[in-house]
């Protein structure tokens, strides 16, 4: 007898012993005084087994049929073998098998594909509230992750979250995170929504400068430069709990959308970033939250504000005498029909696109130029992450000759000019016609 079922035993057996009312008896057992009366008739004409339950060992009336069990289960185990409770509950209803989630749950622990996770002790950090507006705060991350599982290159999501409404608001894969990526990703994202009050990023180097007190540039980086322009506030956290909607947003992309790729059977970057807007809409009908306030925050571009020219990398020179400057390990010559003069010493901005297109510009107005000799390219020169792509572009389209090995029967090899050897043979007098 289960524990329920002796208590109820003990309570008739007081029913019967004039030492408790049936009224009482209800209440004890959150039953009717019509039942009582019923376990008291069962337990005089069958004593102790008239108090069990005449369902036990039997199936529930209320019990799954057992083709659909086995269809969810076969379906676990080949198409979703390593999807969670919730994601295989939303796939079962899409091949015409409804269950409950708890279900599901126990299905997979039956067939040994899911196991209860332990529950950690939470991490209290401080709570801060949402903003109000879409587009007042707009978090910012690369997630790297093999997306394709094996079926191509691992690659890098850039993935821009509202904070107001947990909303994806752009997602696009890339090769790496580089400044040439982020600018096409606020490109995209400022051309179909405006521009945002602010971007919540963490602190990598394309985001903010990690040199402590640098004795030279302006303290900003490309990327930083570019918002700034804009009129845009760039905010670094200082941890990842503190853009924790981002890092959530991560955490599900990386168990959703892989496992999204996966049954279209997407093995390229070009293929998949063609099914993101509609995973984006998926994704933002289950998880997204509608802001507290109905206004949204994006601000339209100004005339001024020309994206092609801000989104691009730009280093400040000064002119020479000779109206030179020099910008990668390249010598530019001004052209100007104005006297030489009147442009010494004048600085310039050199902006270049991702296309390694240059531009020279005084004033905001572009400078015609020559490009007057390239200079050899170092060995083991130090290139900064953000500007690694860049780098690579120019390293491809010209190659470095490979120099030729001195042959064998070079003279040079023909003697060893290390000290020990020197004296030895001066010793046997065998360098006297070098010295004559």
């Amino acid at each position: 007898m289960s524990q329920p079922e002796l208590t109820r035993l003990e309570v008739i057996q007081r029913v019967k012993r004039k030492t408790l009312k049936q009224r009482q008896a209800a209440e004890l057992l959150s039953i009717s005084v019509r039942q009582v009366k019923r376990l008291c008739k069962a337990y005089q004409a069958s004593g102790t087994a008239g108090l069990i339950s005449k369902r036990r060992g039997r199936p529930s009336n209320n019990r799954l049929p057992e083709k659909t069990v086995n269809k969810a289960r076969q379906l676990l185990r080949t198409r979703y073998p390593d999807f969670g409770p919730t994601l295989a509950t939303e796939k079962l209803s899409i091949d015409g098998v409804s269950l409950s989630v708890e279900t599901v749950r126990q299905l997979l622990i039956g067939e040994g594909l899911w196991q209860a996770k332990s529950v950690r002790r939470p991490v209290i950090h401080q709570l801060r509230e949402r903003r109000a507006r879409l587009g007042e705060l707009v978090q910012i991350d690369g997630s790297p992750h093999d997306w394709f599982e094996g079926r191509a290159p691992k690659c890098t999501l850039l993935v821009f979250v509202d904070d107001a409404s947990s909303r994806l608001m752009y997602l696009q894969f890339v090769e790496a995170e580089t400044t040439f990526n982020y600018f096409a990703a606020v490109r995209s994202y400022i051309t179909e929504f405006g521009k945002p009050l602010a971007f919540y990023s963490d602190k990598f180097g394309v985001f903010r400068v990690n040199i402590p007190n640098a004795l030279s540039g302006t303290g900003l980086t490309q990327f930083g430069r570019a918002l700034k322009e804009l009129q845009i506030e760039l905010i670094c956290a200082h941890s990842p709990q503190a853009k924790g909607r981002v890092e959530r947003a991560n955490q599900t992309l990386q168990d959703r959308l892989t496992k999204e790729l996966r049954l279209r059977g997407l093995g390229t970057m070009a293929a998949a970033n063609a099914y993101l807007p509609e995973f984006i809409a998926d994704y933002n009908q289950r998880f997204a939250v509608a802001p507290r306030s109905a206004e949204a925050a994006h601000r339209p571009l100004a005339k001024s504000e020309d994206l092609e020219r801000v989104l691009t990398l730009c280093e400040r020179r000064t002119l020479s005498k000779n109206l030179t400057l020099s910008y990668n390990n390249v010598i530019y010559q001004i052209k100007s029909k104005r006297p030489a003069y009147t442009m010494r010493g004048a600085h310039v901005e050199v902006r270049e696109k991702s296309s390694g297109e240059i531009t020279i510009e005084y004033k905001q107005r572009a400078l015609d130029y020559t490009i007057y000799c390239e200079h050899e390219q170092q060995q083991a020169k130090v290139v900064e992450a953000k500007l690694l792509q860049p780098a690579t572009a120019r390293a491809a389209a010209s190659p470095k000759q490979k120099r030729k090995p001195v042959p064998m029967t070079h003279p040079w090899r023909l003697f060893d000019f290390t000290e020990n050897s020197m004296l030895a043979k001066e010793r046997r007098g065998e360098l006297c016609i070098l010295r004559k």
